[in-house]
Protein backbone atom coordinates (compact mmCIF):
# COMPACT_ATOMS: atom_id res chain seq x y z
CA UNK A 1 0.00 0.00 0.00
CA UNK A 2 1.12 3.28 -0.87
CA UNK A 3 1.33 6.01 1.75
CA UNK A 4 -1.11 9.10 1.56
CA UNK A 5 0.78 12.21 -0.89
CA UNK A 6 4.06 11.16 -0.68
CA UNK A 7 6.86 11.91 -3.31
CA UNK A 8 5.53 10.11 -5.34
CA UNK A 9 1.29 11.48 -5.73
CA UNK A 10 -0.74 10.16 -8.46
CA UNK A 11 2.93 8.99 -10.24
CA UNK A 12 1.88 5.54 -10.68
CA UNK A 13 5.07 4.47 -12.94
CA UNK A 14 8.66 5.17 -13.06
CA UNK A 15 8.30 6.84 -16.12
CA UNK A 16 5.60 9.23 -14.78
CA UNK A 17 8.16 9.95 -11.49
CA UNK A 18 10.86 10.78 -14.02
CA UNK A 19 8.68 12.97 -16.15
CA UNK A 20 7.87 15.02 -13.07
CA UNK A 21 10.52 15.32 -10.52
CA UNK A 22 13.36 15.64 -13.80
CA UNK A 23 10.91 17.90 -15.97
CA UNK A 24 8.02 19.04 -14.59
CA UNK A 25 8.60 20.42 -10.96
CA UNK A 26 11.35 22.37 -12.22
CA UNK A 27 9.52 24.70 -14.19
CA UNK A 28 8.10 28.18 -12.89
CA UNK A 29 4.26 28.96 -13.47
CA UNK A 30 2.51 31.24 -16.02
CA UNK A 31 -0.70 31.91 -14.16
CA UNK A 32 -2.29 33.49 -17.24
CA UNK A 33 -6.11 33.31 -15.55
CA UNK A 34 -6.56 34.39 -11.81
CA UNK A 35 -8.92 36.92 -9.63
CA UNK A 36 -6.01 37.84 -6.92
CA UNK A 37 -6.26 40.80 -5.95
CA UNK A 38 -3.80 43.33 -6.90
CA UNK A 39 -4.12 45.26 -4.86
CA UNK A 40 -2.44 42.27 -1.92
CA UNK A 41 0.54 42.29 -3.81
CA UNK A 42 1.24 45.76 -3.85
CA UNK A 43 0.75 46.35 -0.89
CA UNK A 44 2.82 43.07 -0.08
CA UNK A 45 -0.33 42.43 2.21
CA UNK A 46 0.65 40.22 5.49
CA UNK A 47 -2.41 37.30 6.10
CA UNK A 48 -3.32 37.57 10.30
CA UNK A 49 -4.38 34.16 9.99
CA UNK A 50 -4.52 30.55 7.74
CA UNK A 51 -8.66 31.17 7.65
CA UNK A 52 -7.65 34.82 6.26
CA UNK A 53 -5.53 33.34 3.40
CA UNK A 54 -7.56 30.20 3.12
CA UNK A 55 -10.80 30.36 3.57
CA UNK A 56 -11.58 34.34 3.21
CA UNK A 57 -13.68 34.27 -0.58
CA UNK A 58 -13.16 30.37 -0.99
CA UNK A 59 -17.03 29.32 -2.20
CA UNK A 60 -15.48 25.47 -3.21
CA UNK A 61 -14.60 25.24 0.66
CA UNK A 62 -18.33 26.83 1.65
CA UNK A 63 -20.23 24.24 -0.79
CA UNK A 64 -18.58 21.64 1.00
CA UNK A 65 -19.51 23.23 4.28
CA UNK A 66 -22.82 23.97 3.66
CA UNK A 67 -23.12 20.60 2.42
CA UNK A 68 -21.87 18.84 5.55
CA UNK A 69 -24.42 20.64 7.59
CA UNK A 70 -22.25 23.48 8.85
CA UNK A 71 -23.74 26.83 8.96
CA UNK A 72 -23.81 29.87 7.25
CA UNK A 73 -21.83 32.38 10.07
CA UNK A 74 -18.93 30.02 9.48
CA UNK A 75 -18.48 30.37 6.16
CA UNK A 76 -19.29 33.87 5.21
CA UNK A 77 -20.48 35.33 8.60
CA UNK A 78 -19.42 36.58 11.53
CA UNK A 79 -17.89 33.66 12.84
CA UNK A 80 -13.88 34.04 14.45
CA UNK A 81 -11.21 32.92 12.36
CA UNK A 82 -10.59 29.99 14.75
CA UNK A 83 -14.56 28.89 14.57
CA UNK A 84 -14.26 28.84 10.76
CA UNK A 85 -11.12 26.96 10.80
CA UNK A 86 -12.49 24.55 13.48
CA UNK A 87 -15.42 24.34 11.42
CA UNK A 88 -13.37 23.45 7.62
CA UNK A 89 -11.27 20.71 9.88
CA UNK A 90 -14.54 18.92 11.00
CA UNK A 91 -15.42 18.75 6.94
CA UNK A 92 -12.54 18.41 5.62
CA UNK A 93 -12.70 14.28 6.32
CA UNK A 94 -15.90 14.18 4.95
CA UNK A 95 -14.05 15.27 1.37
CA UNK A 96 -12.62 11.96 0.69
CA UNK A 97 -12.65 11.57 -3.36
CA UNK A 98 -13.34 15.38 -3.36
CA UNK A 99 -10.06 17.57 -5.09
CA UNK A 100 -10.65 19.29 -1.89
CA UNK A 101 -9.30 16.50 0.23
CA UNK A 102 -6.10 16.93 -2.36
CA UNK A 103 -5.72 20.80 -2.64
CA UNK A 104 -6.26 20.83 1.13
CA UNK A 105 -2.97 18.76 2.01
CA UNK A 106 -0.93 19.68 -1.09
CA UNK A 107 -1.21 23.31 0.31
CA UNK A 108 -0.44 22.67 3.98
CA UNK A 109 2.68 20.51 2.84
CA UNK A 110 3.63 22.90 0.17
CA UNK A 111 3.21 25.63 1.92
CA UNK A 112 3.78 25.08 5.64
CA UNK A 113 5.63 22.15 5.33
CA UNK A 114 2.12 20.25 7.35
CA UNK A 115 2.68 16.50 6.62
CA UNK A 116 -0.32 15.56 8.94
CA UNK A 117 -3.85 14.76 7.62
CA UNK A 118 -6.37 17.82 8.87
CA UNK A 119 -9.17 16.80 10.99
CA UNK A 120 -11.02 18.06 14.11
CA UNK A 121 -8.15 16.16 16.99
CA UNK A 122 -5.25 17.81 14.83
CA UNK A 123 -7.31 21.49 14.11
CA UNK A 124 -5.75 23.58 16.66
CA UNK A 125 -2.24 22.23 16.54
CA UNK A 126 -2.08 23.38 12.10
CA UNK A 127 -4.12 26.84 13.09
CA UNK A 128 -1.57 27.71 15.56
CA UNK A 129 1.72 26.67 13.61
CA UNK A 130 0.36 27.68 10.00
CA UNK A 131 -0.61 30.99 11.70
CA UNK A 132 2.84 31.68 13.90
CA UNK A 133 4.56 31.48 9.87
CA UNK A 134 1.97 33.25 8.45
CA UNK A 135 2.74 36.36 11.25
CA UNK A 136 6.86 36.61 9.82
CA UNK A 137 8.23 38.09 6.77
CA UNK A 138 8.61 35.16 4.65
CA UNK A 139 4.87 34.74 4.07
CA UNK A 140 4.20 38.33 3.01
CA UNK A 141 1.82 37.88 -0.56
CA UNK A 142 4.68 38.83 -2.60
CA UNK A 143 7.15 35.85 -1.15
CA UNK A 144 4.13 33.22 -1.23
CA UNK A 145 3.91 33.91 -4.42
CA UNK A 146 8.31 33.21 -4.85
CA UNK A 147 8.01 30.44 -2.81
CA UNK A 148 5.42 29.03 -5.70
CA UNK A 149 8.58 29.65 -8.17
CA UNK A 150 5.65 32.35 -10.42
CA UNK A 151 7.35 34.03 -13.07
CA UNK A 152 3.83 35.83 -14.45
CA UNK A 153 0.34 36.74 -12.92
CA UNK A 154 -2.23 38.08 -14.71
CA UNK A 155 -5.25 39.47 -12.93
CA UNK A 156 -8.89 39.78 -13.68
CA UNK A 157 -10.18 43.18 -13.99
CA UNK A 158 -13.10 45.79 -15.44
CA UNK A 159 -12.72 48.21 -17.91
CA UNK A 160 -13.70 50.83 -14.89
CA UNK A 161 -10.92 49.89 -12.64
CA UNK A 162 -8.12 52.25 -12.48
CA UNK A 163 -5.11 49.78 -12.39
CA UNK A 164 -3.31 51.91 -9.97
CA UNK A 165 -1.98 48.95 -7.99
CA UNK A 166 -0.99 47.40 -11.18
CA UNK A 167 1.25 50.63 -11.78
CA UNK A 168 2.66 50.31 -8.11
CA UNK A 169 3.92 47.04 -8.38
CA UNK A 170 5.56 47.62 -11.41
CA UNK A 171 7.32 50.65 -9.87
CA UNK A 172 8.33 48.73 -6.98
CA UNK A 173 10.70 46.64 -9.03
CA UNK A 174 8.92 42.83 -8.54
CA UNK A 175 10.45 40.92 -10.42
CA UNK A 176 7.15 38.71 -10.71
CA UNK A 177 5.31 39.85 -13.94
CA UNK A 178 1.33 41.18 -12.43
CA UNK A 179 -0.36 42.36 -15.43
CA UNK A 180 -4.13 43.15 -15.64
CA UNK A 181 -6.70 40.87 -18.10
CA UNK A 182 -9.57 43.10 -19.64
CA UNK A 183 -13.11 41.37 -18.00
CA UNK A 184 -15.78 43.48 -19.73
CA UNK A 185 -18.68 41.44 -18.96
CA UNK A 186 -20.53 44.34 -17.08
CA UNK A 187 -20.53 46.45 -20.21
CA UNK A 188 -22.69 43.87 -21.95
CA UNK A 189 -24.46 42.88 -18.60
CA UNK A 190 -27.87 44.40 -20.11
CA UNK A 191 -30.77 41.87 -18.38
CA UNK A 192 -30.64 43.94 -15.27
CA UNK A 193 -31.19 47.78 -16.78
CA UNK A 194 -30.90 49.35 -13.87
CA UNK A 195 -27.38 48.45 -13.00
CA UNK A 196 -26.50 48.27 -16.28
CA UNK A 197 -27.42 52.09 -16.49
CA UNK A 198 -25.30 52.21 -13.44
CA UNK A 199 -22.32 50.72 -14.83
CA UNK A 200 -22.50 52.70 -17.97
CA UNK A 201 -22.40 55.90 -15.65
CA UNK A 202 -19.07 54.50 -14.29
CA UNK A 203 -17.97 54.19 -17.79
CA UNK A 204 -18.90 57.42 -18.35
CA UNK A 205 -16.46 58.97 -15.36
CA UNK A 206 -13.12 56.69 -16.41
CA UNK A 207 -13.55 57.84 -20.24
CA UNK A 208 -14.12 60.82 -19.51
CA UNK A 209 -16.33 61.26 -22.24
CA UNK A 210 -20.27 61.69 -22.37
CA UNK A 211 -21.79 57.79 -23.36
CA UNK A 212 -25.29 58.96 -25.42
CA UNK A 213 -24.86 56.22 -28.12
CA UNK A 214 -23.48 53.01 -29.11
CA UNK A 215 -21.08 54.14 -31.18
CA UNK A 216 -20.10 56.51 -28.29
CA UNK A 217 -20.25 53.29 -26.03
CA UNK A 218 -17.55 51.29 -28.53
CA UNK A 219 -15.58 54.81 -28.46
CA UNK A 220 -15.32 54.92 -24.25
CA UNK A 221 -14.14 51.02 -24.23
CA UNK A 222 -11.94 51.52 -27.07
CA UNK A 223 -10.20 54.53 -24.77
CA UNK A 224 -10.18 52.12 -22.09
CA UNK A 225 -9.06 49.24 -23.92
CA UNK A 226 -6.21 51.10 -25.06
CA UNK A 227 -5.37 52.16 -21.37
CA UNK A 228 -5.35 48.54 -20.49
CA UNK A 229 -2.92 48.07 -23.50
CA UNK A 230 -0.13 50.84 -22.14
CA UNK A 231 -0.70 49.29 -18.53
CA UNK A 232 0.66 45.82 -20.14
CA UNK A 233 -2.30 44.28 -20.53
CA UNK A 234 -2.63 42.01 -23.36
CA UNK A 235 -5.53 39.27 -22.56
CA UNK A 236 -9.16 39.49 -22.43
CA UNK A 237 -11.23 37.60 -20.73
CA UNK A 238 -15.13 36.77 -21.14
CA UNK A 239 -17.57 34.60 -18.98
CA UNK A 240 -20.50 33.46 -21.24
CA UNK A 241 -23.61 31.53 -20.32
CA UNK A 242 -23.35 30.44 -23.70
CA UNK A 243 -21.92 31.88 -27.33
CA UNK A 244 -23.51 34.80 -28.89
CA UNK A 245 -23.54 35.35 -33.11
CA UNK A 246 -27.20 36.34 -34.00
CA UNK A 247 -27.17 38.75 -37.30
CA UNK A 248 -28.06 42.43 -36.42
CA UNK A 249 -28.25 46.14 -37.97
CA UNK A 250 -26.35 48.61 -36.58
CA UNK A 251 -29.65 50.74 -36.75
CA UNK A 252 -30.89 48.05 -34.26
CA UNK A 253 -28.02 47.69 -32.20
CA UNK A 254 -27.92 51.78 -31.70
CA UNK A 255 -31.73 51.86 -31.01
CA UNK A 256 -31.44 48.70 -28.59
CA UNK A 257 -28.84 51.09 -26.69
CA UNK A 258 -30.76 54.26 -26.37
CA UNK A 259 -34.12 51.77 -25.68
CA UNK A 260 -31.49 50.76 -22.36
CA UNK A 261 -30.36 54.20 -21.48
CA UNK A 262 -33.84 55.25 -21.34
CA UNK A 263 -34.54 52.52 -18.93
CA UNK A 264 -36.34 49.64 -20.96
CA UNK A 265 -35.63 46.42 -21.19
CA UNK A 266 -34.53 44.36 -24.39
CA UNK A 267 -36.35 41.34 -25.38
CA UNK A 268 -34.93 37.98 -25.29
CA UNK A 269 -33.96 37.99 -29.35
CA UNK A 270 -32.55 41.73 -28.63
CA UNK A 271 -30.59 40.78 -25.66
CA UNK A 272 -29.01 37.82 -27.79
CA UNK A 273 -28.71 40.26 -30.66
CA UNK A 274 -27.11 43.29 -28.35
CA UNK A 275 -24.28 40.51 -27.15
CA UNK A 276 -23.76 39.00 -30.36
CA UNK A 277 -22.49 42.53 -31.86
CA UNK A 278 -20.82 43.52 -28.63
CA UNK A 279 -18.55 40.39 -28.83
CA UNK A 280 -17.81 40.45 -32.40
CA UNK A 281 -16.36 44.40 -31.61
CA UNK A 282 -14.52 43.58 -28.57
CA UNK A 283 -12.78 40.13 -30.87
CA UNK A 284 -12.18 43.38 -33.40
CA UNK A 285 -10.20 45.65 -30.69
CA UNK A 286 -8.33 42.33 -29.59
CA UNK A 287 -7.08 41.90 -32.64
CA UNK A 288 -6.05 45.33 -33.37
CA UNK A 289 -3.67 45.47 -30.33
CA UNK A 290 -2.37 41.83 -30.69
CA UNK A 291 -4.29 40.51 -27.65
CA UNK A 292 -5.70 37.56 -26.87
CA UNK A 293 -9.24 36.71 -26.11
CA UNK A 294 -10.00 34.30 -23.66
CA UNK A 295 -13.67 32.75 -23.27
CA UNK A 296 -15.04 30.93 -20.46
CA UNK A 297 -18.45 29.30 -21.28
CA UNK A 298 -21.52 27.35 -19.47
CA UNK A 299 -21.83 28.46 -16.17
CA UNK A 300 -25.18 28.98 -14.85
CA UNK A 301 -24.93 31.49 -11.76
CA UNK A 302 -26.74 32.92 -8.61
CA UNK A 303 -29.49 29.93 -8.74
CA UNK A 304 -30.22 30.37 -5.27
CA UNK A 305 -32.38 33.61 -4.77
CA UNK A 306 -32.48 33.92 -1.16
CA UNK A 307 -29.21 33.49 -0.58
CA UNK A 308 -27.85 35.83 -3.79
CA UNK A 309 -30.04 38.37 -2.11
CA UNK A 310 -28.15 37.69 1.56
CA UNK A 311 -24.28 37.31 0.39
CA UNK A 312 -23.95 38.08 -3.00
CA UNK A 313 -23.03 36.71 -6.00
CA UNK A 314 -19.40 33.91 -6.54
CA UNK A 315 -20.18 32.57 -2.77
CA UNK A 316 -20.67 29.25 -4.13
CA UNK A 317 -24.45 29.36 -5.49
CA UNK A 318 -23.48 28.41 -9.10
CA UNK A 319 -23.32 25.20 -11.52
CA UNK A 320 -23.11 23.86 -14.74
CA UNK A 321 -24.75 24.99 -17.55
CA UNK A 322 -26.01 22.94 -20.28
CA UNK A 323 -26.70 26.08 -23.33
CA UNK A 324 -26.36 24.65 -26.63
CA UNK A 325 -23.16 26.20 -27.74
CA UNK A 326 -21.39 24.76 -30.64
CA UNK A 327 -23.46 26.84 -34.16
CA UNK A 328 -23.22 30.40 -32.49
CA UNK A 329 -19.43 29.89 -31.05
CA UNK A 330 -18.45 28.47 -34.45
CA UNK A 331 -20.74 31.79 -35.93
CA UNK A 332 -18.64 34.08 -34.18
CA UNK A 333 -15.56 32.85 -34.59
CA UNK A 334 -15.99 32.93 -38.08
CA UNK A 335 -17.37 35.79 -38.08
CA UNK A 336 -13.94 36.95 -36.89
CA UNK A 337 -11.93 34.91 -39.12
CA UNK A 338 -13.70 35.66 -42.67
CA UNK A 339 -12.34 39.67 -41.88
CA UNK A 340 -8.51 38.51 -40.38
CA UNK A 341 -9.87 39.57 -37.37
CA UNK A 342 -9.32 36.59 -35.64
CA UNK A 343 -6.81 36.93 -32.56
CA UNK A 344 -5.31 33.68 -30.91
CA UNK A 345 -8.06 32.42 -28.72
CA UNK A 346 -8.69 30.51 -25.68
CA UNK A 347 -12.25 28.51 -24.99
CA UNK A 348 -12.98 27.02 -21.86
CA UNK A 349 -15.73 25.37 -21.11
CA UNK A 350 -17.68 24.33 -18.00
CA UNK A 351 -20.38 21.23 -19.11
CA UNK A 352 -18.00 18.60 -20.07
CA UNK A 353 -20.50 17.18 -22.57
CA UNK A 354 -18.94 19.95 -24.69
CA UNK A 355 -14.98 18.67 -25.13
CA UNK A 356 -15.05 16.83 -27.84
CA UNK A 357 -16.66 20.07 -28.82
CA UNK A 358 -14.14 22.30 -27.95
CA UNK A 359 -11.34 19.92 -29.07
CA UNK A 360 -12.90 19.61 -32.66
CA UNK A 361 -14.04 23.62 -32.83
CA UNK A 362 -10.36 24.88 -32.06
CA UNK A 363 -9.64 22.77 -35.17
CA UNK A 364 -11.37 24.49 -37.14
CA UNK A 365 -9.84 28.46 -37.15
CA UNK A 366 -6.22 26.98 -36.57
CA UNK A 367 -4.18 29.26 -39.87
CA UNK A 368 -1.06 28.01 -39.27
CA UNK A 369 0.56 31.52 -38.02
CA UNK A 370 1.68 30.39 -34.68
CA UNK A 371 1.45 27.02 -33.26
CA UNK A 372 -1.82 26.34 -31.54
CA UNK A 373 -3.19 30.05 -32.15
CA UNK A 374 -6.89 28.98 -31.03
CA UNK A 375 -6.58 26.65 -27.74
CA UNK A 376 -8.93 25.00 -25.17
CA UNK A 377 -8.24 25.60 -21.82
CA UNK A 378 -7.62 23.32 -19.41
CA UNK A 379 -10.41 22.00 -16.84
CA UNK A 380 -12.24 24.83 -15.24
CA UNK A 381 -13.82 25.57 -12.00
CA UNK A 382 -16.11 21.97 -11.54
CA UNK A 383 -13.68 20.60 -13.88
CA UNK A 384 -10.31 21.31 -12.85
CA UNK A 385 -10.07 18.15 -10.48
CA UNK A 386 -8.07 14.84 -11.55
CA UNK A 387 -10.65 13.11 -13.57
CA UNK A 388 -11.94 16.87 -15.30
CA UNK A 389 -8.23 17.24 -16.02
CA UNK A 390 -7.84 13.75 -17.64
CA UNK A 391 -10.74 13.94 -19.48
CA UNK A 392 -9.53 17.32 -21.48
CA UNK A 393 -6.18 16.09 -21.51
CA UNK A 394 -7.11 12.82 -23.24
CA UNK A 395 -10.15 14.50 -25.57
CA UNK A 396 -7.33 17.16 -26.50
CA UNK A 397 -4.99 14.68 -27.50
CA UNK A 398 -7.27 12.38 -29.71
CA UNK A 399 -8.49 15.31 -31.19
CA UNK A 400 -5.46 17.99 -31.49
CA UNK A 401 -2.20 18.83 -30.61
CA UNK A 402 -1.69 17.89 -26.87
CA UNK A 403 2.09 18.79 -27.20
CA UNK A 404 1.25 22.56 -28.08
CA UNK A 405 -1.12 23.37 -24.96
CA UNK A 406 -1.21 26.10 -23.06
CA UNK A 407 -1.21 24.36 -19.93
CA UNK A 408 -2.83 25.16 -16.86
CA UNK A 409 -3.93 28.21 -14.27
CA UNK A 410 -5.19 28.49 -10.85
CA UNK A 411 -8.62 30.35 -11.95
CA UNK A 412 -8.31 31.52 -7.71
CA UNK A 413 -8.61 34.27 -5.37
CA UNK A 414 -6.26 32.54 -2.83
CA UNK A 415 -2.60 32.78 -2.68
CA UNK A 416 -2.02 29.22 -1.74
CA UNK A 417 -3.63 27.98 -5.13
CA UNK A 418 -0.55 27.67 -7.02
CA UNK A 419 -0.42 24.16 -5.78
CA UNK A 420 -2.80 23.01 -8.74
CA UNK A 421 -0.29 23.33 -10.90
CA UNK A 422 1.62 20.56 -9.49
CA UNK A 423 -1.76 18.82 -9.56
CA UNK A 424 -2.01 19.47 -12.91
CA UNK A 425 2.03 18.07 -13.90
CA UNK A 426 1.65 15.39 -11.59
CA UNK A 427 -1.52 14.39 -13.55
CA UNK A 428 -0.53 15.60 -17.00
CA UNK A 429 3.08 12.91 -16.34
CA UNK A 430 0.63 9.99 -15.29
CA UNK A 431 -0.84 9.99 -18.18
CA UNK A 432 2.36 9.96 -20.34
CA UNK A 433 3.88 7.42 -18.11
CA UNK A 434 1.70 4.86 -17.96
CA UNK A 435 1.24 5.07 -22.10
CA UNK A 436 4.78 4.39 -22.16
CA UNK A 437 5.09 1.57 -20.01
CA UNK A 438 1.74 0.59 -21.60
CA UNK A 439 4.32 0.62 -25.30
CA UNK A 440 1.57 2.92 -26.26
CA UNK A 441 4.30 6.02 -27.34
CA UNK A 442 7.95 5.51 -27.19
CA UNK A 443 10.12 5.61 -24.37
CA UNK A 444 11.97 8.73 -25.56
CA UNK A 445 12.48 10.59 -22.34
CA UNK A 446 14.27 14.09 -24.51
CA UNK A 447 10.85 14.06 -26.35
CA UNK A 448 8.73 13.63 -23.43
CA UNK A 449 10.19 15.57 -21.00
CA UNK A 450 10.65 18.46 -23.20
CA UNK A 451 7.02 18.28 -24.02
CA UNK A 452 6.05 18.32 -20.28
CA UNK A 453 8.06 21.11 -19.85
CA UNK A 454 6.58 23.43 -22.38
CA UNK A 455 2.97 22.27 -21.28
CA UNK A 456 4.50 23.30 -17.83
CA UNK A 457 5.77 26.51 -18.88
CA UNK A 458 7.09 26.64 -22.19
CA UNK A 459 4.13 26.89 -24.12
CA UNK A 460 2.37 29.59 -22.00
CA UNK A 461 5.09 32.12 -21.95
CA UNK A 462 5.38 31.47 -25.81
CA UNK A 463 1.50 32.05 -26.73
CA UNK A 464 1.26 35.18 -24.44
CA UNK A 465 4.45 36.93 -25.47
CA UNK A 466 4.56 39.27 -22.16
Amino acid sequence: MKPFMDENFLLQTKTAQKLYHDHAAKMPIFDYHCHLNPKDIAEDRMFNSITEIWLAGDHYKWRAMRTNGIAEKYCTGDASDWEKFEKWAETVPQTIRNPLYHWTHLELKKFFGINEVLSPKNAREIFDASNAKLQTPEYSCRNIIRMANVHSICTTDDPVDSLDYHRQIKDSGFEVSVLPAWRPDKSMAVEDVPSYNLYINRLVEASGMAINTFDDLMIALNKRHRFFHENGCRLSDHGLDTAYAEEYTAEEIDGMFLKLRSGFRLSIKSIEKFKSCMLYEFGRMDHSRGWTQQFHVGALRNNNTRLFNQIGPDTGFDSIGDQPVAENLSGLLNRLDKENKLCKTVLYNLNPRDNELYATMIGNFQDGSIPGKIQWGSGWWFLDQKDGMEKQLNALSNLGLLSRFVGMLTDSRSFLSYTRHEYFRRTLCNLLGNDVENGEIPNDMELLGQMVENISFNNAKNYFDF
